[in-house]
């Protein structure tokens, strides 16, 4: 019976993702948010400290899944079941879907039409153009959009020179910008950025001695408006 039940689940997501709509306009949707936003598209490769803290906190089995995760399904699932809807779960992959084609509050059917897209975008991008279509097109707060703006922005840097406390923070921003706003929260902002730095030692990519090293590094936070951004190394 279980196999015949998982079968039939198979085909139905099969058929399913059929009927969804084609993801092969993502690139032009998100150039068109970017272009709107006054930002840069597709802007520069998705460094590996801002990758790693981005991956380590909003989708962990990001290199490893196929646009959604199962885990995280179900417990979402039963979290719908039991009258205790849990926000969390969403892939990276959907998340870019909400973004490019479900903006605004979505009901169970966005969700599920996230999750389809989502999906679709898993299968259609390398993981690497999916990172950077998502830094490209996210909001970090205090209008920033994409990661360059905010980078620049906030520490007066390029991407390519955030120092491990920088990328985390900015990674811990794109949940919840308003929140988390480093220069009208800085408390809120560092939980989250500890928050970040401990799940990267959770993952492995930092032990739990550069994890706490990190923290403890200044943030250099500038908030530039200029949009000046030299490209040296902040450390």
């Amino acid at each position: 019976m279980a196999v015949v039940l998982s079968l039939l689940g198979a085909i139905m997501v099969a058929g399913l993702l059929i009927i969804a709509p084609s993801v092969a306009n993502a690139p032009a949707l998100a150039r068109a948010l970017d272009r709107a936003h006054h930002a840069v598209y597709p802007g520069q490769q998705v460094p590996e400290r801002f990758a790693a803290s981005l991956v380590a906190t909003e989708d962990h089995r990001f290199y490893s899944e196929a646009g959604i995760d199962p885990f995280a399904l179900a417990r979402v699932t039963a979290g719908y079941l039991t009258g205790k809807p849990d926000q969390g779960g969403a892939t990276l992959y959907q998340q870019l879907a909400k973004i490019l084609y479900v903006p605004g509050p979505a009901g169970v059917l966005g969700k599920g039409e996230q999750m389809l897209l989502g999906i679709k975008l898993a299968l259609s991008y390398p993981k690497a153009k999916i990172l950077q279509m998502y830094s490209a097109v996210a909001y970090f707060g205090d209008g920033y959009y994409g990661l360059q703006a905010a980078s620049c922005g906030y520490f007066g840097v390029t991407p390519a020179a955030l120092t491990w406390p920088q990328a985390a923070l900015l990674a811990g921003l794109v949940q919840a910008p308003s929140v988390y706003d480093p220069l009208a929260h800085p408390a809120l902002a560092r939980a989250r950025e500890a928050h970040v730095l401990g799940r990267l030692a959770a993952t492995e990519t930092l032990t739990r001695a550069q994890a706490e090293r990190a923290y403890r590094q200044p943030l250099h936070l500038t908030d530039d408006r200029t949009g000046r951004c030299p490209a040296t190394a902040s450390g």
